[in-house]
């Protein structure tokens, strides 16, 4: 029985309360509950789930490869052939299996997924008998509908064998998930309506010809329609809780008794990923208040490994978990039915995570699966899309100008003023074109849009190759055309130039498209650098009180890198994210020239920009708690949970 120490509680080994201190100990929710493998008058239900697995079917990248447990031993993890072999070990001999996944799935920077249109990270999902999942932020980084009549039902868009629908491992065309996806409270703003179910029920077999019903109520992240990898004007985020709440109360009106939360947000809850300590973020908010008809919740998003039992509002523990990222983890939730009222034996529930380790024999088949599209995306980077006829660069000349940089403004011009794709139903209106266009090249914080040099390659004659096209420019982010007036713009070039606190005057350039003309005076004051009479749109001096029509990334008419100008911004449209988009301007553009660097003239300059303090060219990523790579957003928007900084992803 729990003991109350302060005001936090929760549960782990044995139900033993520990302060937010302590270590816990792998999730149990009794003593008896590590003996209920014997309670044959019950229904043993076995819960599978991974999270967040953006694509990396070969391996865990980076520091998310290694994993601490108990005792601080560590584990190599990640692989779906490895993935493979461990569902098939927890699987044996359970006649009740069911196998899911809280979000984010596919949309990451593995470039043998992401560069194919996650269709590798499908037919994987399918061979490893995913049997449904909850939509996380990252699957809506392209459209609704790209995730509904896509990734679910193959429908192919717009080009099949160049934009998606490419042969498998098996040489057939992609012909969509065997699962689907769910999620309770992203809805249409028009409308109210779900973009998908909200629920899904599955049955189990109890035996003597009798089915029970256990339901699963899915949440996506608030505010994945504003974040800059996912926004979708046409879309809204519903309130956590009060979903849930009324999704529980529906399963249960509906004579469903046993009810799990699958849910795209997470915590953060101790370093051993089998155990759980000092827990805290959102997710774990909610735990301790949502509906007591939730037998389980099943978290991801934070990149988190942690599994421990937290007591609902009626204080009985119930299992709180999250399984990593990149294919670290497996959770296993054991859940006992009453074969009469179908409802959870909460005693005798128990949760573990597995570590994916890489010490067994990988699966031939899914080992065979992830070797094909490794093969695969190689040979496509390889494919010329047009040529060029020199370097393209990032060093800045006293201006802050560079010739990547204007290729970058040129091409982001370009693509706010194309036409809405067939799929991009993401938008709640039309769109209006572009009049200009700004690229940040060095921001004040994250990263730039602007990965590489696009350098000349003399033994191909200046070819531009699929890949070098791709890793040259994005991030996932989209291009936004919005209305924002020449005030704003003209803002949003004084904050090129900020005061750090130690009094180093700092340099984030913006790159303008080649409509745009402007002039700053390098000795002015902080703010004041920038006569507006000096900046010509289209060959007319910036008007303060017009309403112009802008193109830039997602990510900077946010704010988060650091450029504020834009807030409050209007009628924004959502364009192709920059990977794909800057690839398909490569191939409207076949022969690329570098322009003369005359876009920005620095009045008064007798230094190289660098002399001002001016920031590095590219900043380093922000690296989330497990050493991944955090995106640019979530670099952003760290989040203060205990003593450490966590990264939502």
């Amino acid at each position: 029985m729990a003991r109350e120490f302060g005001r936090r509680t929760f549960l782990t080994a044995a139900g033993a309360a520990v302060t937010t201190a302590a270590v816990g100990t792998p999730a149990h929710a009794t003593d008896d509950a590590r003996d209920a493998a014997t309670a044959d008058d019950l229904v043993d239900v076995q819960l599978l789930n991974i999270t967040d697995l953006h694509g990396y079917l070969q391996a865990a990248p980076g520091g998310t490869a290694v994993i601490t447990g108990a005792g601080g031993r560590t584990y190599s993890v990640g692989g779906v052939a490895y993935l493979a072999t461990h569902l098939e070990r927890l699987r044996d001999g359970r006649r009740n299996s069911l196998f899911f996944a809280p979000g984010d799935l596919f949309s990451g920077w593995e470039f043998a997924a992401e560069s194919l249109a996650d269709e590798p990270t499908i037919e994987a999902l399918n061979r490893l008998g995913l049997d449904f999942a909850t939509a996380g932020n990252h699957e809506f980084d392209k459209s609704p509908q790209f995730l509904t009549a896509h990734m679910e039902d193959g429908v192919p868009f717009p080009r099949a064998g160049r934009d998606d629908a490419f042969p498998d491992s098996t040489g057939h065309r992609f012909r969509g998930a065997d699962f689907r996806y769910y999620s309770a409270n992203m809805v249409w703003s028009r409308t109210g309506r779900t973009v998908l179910p909200p629920y899904n029920i599955e049955w189990v077999d109890a035996g003597h010809g009798r089915r029970l019903p256990i339901g699963f109520i899915h949440l996506t992240a608030v505010g994945t329609d504003t974040g800059s990898t996912s926004y979708q004007p046409a879309l809204s985020s519903l309130d956590e809780v009060a979903t849930a709440n009324r999704a529980a109360a529906e399963l249960k009106a509906r004579g469903v008794h046993a009810i799990v939360l699958s849910m795209h947000d997470g915590a953060v809850a101790g370093s051993d990923f089998d155990s759980g300590s000092n827990p805290s973020g959102p997710a774990y908010d909610l735990a301790r208040q949502v509906s007591p008809d939730i037998d389980a919740i099943v978290t991801g998003h934070w990149h988190c490994r942690f599994n421990m039992m937290v007591p609902d509002p009626d204080g009985v523990p119930r299992p709180f978990v999250e399984a990593g990222c990149h294919g670290q983890v497996i959770n296993e939730i054991s859940l006992r039915l009453d074969p009469r009222t179908g409802k959870v034996v909460r005693a005798l529930t128990t949760s573990t995570n597995h570590p994916n380790t890489r010490d067994v024999t990988p699966d031939p088949e899914l080992k065979e699966v992830a070797d094909y599209w490794t093969g695969y995306a190689a040979e496509r980077a390889r494919t010329p899309l047009g040529s060029q006829t020199a370097s393209f660069t990032r060093a800045r000349d006293n201006s802050g100008e560079s010739t990547m940089g204007d290729l970058a403004a040129d091409w982001a011009l370009w693509a706010g003023r194309q036409p809405l794709g067939p799929m991009n139903d993401g938008n709640d209106q039309p769109n209006t074109p572009a009049e200009l266009a700004l690229i940040v090249a060095a921001p004040q914080v994250g990263q730039s849009v602007i990965n590489h040099d696009l350098a000349f390659d003399s033994a191909s004659g200046g070819a531009v190759t699929f890949g070098q096209a791709w890793n040259a420019i994005g991030y996932g982010d989209p291009i936004l055309t919005v209305t924002v007036d020449g005030r704003q713009l003209h803002d949003a070039l004084e904050q090129q130039w900020t005061t750090a606190a130690d009094g180093t005057l700092r340099f984030a350039p913006l790159a303008v498209s080649a409509n745009v003309r402007y002039a700053f005076d390098a000795t002015g004051p902080v703010g004041d650098r920038v006569d507006p009479a000096d900046v010509l749109v289209d060959g007319r001096p910036l008007d303060p009180d017009r309403r112009y029509r802008l193109a830039a990334t997602a990510y900077t008419l946010l704010g988060a890198d650091g450029f504020t100008a834009f807030a409050g911004f209007t009628a924004p449209v959502r364009h192709t994210r920059d990977f794909e988009s800057f690839v398909a301007f490569v191939r409207a553009h076949p022969r690329l020239t570098p322009a003369e660097r005359d876009r920005v003239t620095a009045a008064n300059s007798a230094a190289p920009s660098a002399r001002l303090g001016e920031t590095a060219t590219a900043a380093p990523r922000a690296l989330g708690r497990d050493g991944a790579v955090a995106s640019r957003t979530e670099a952003a928007q760290l989040t203060r949970a205990g003593n450490t900084f966590r990264v939502p992803c």
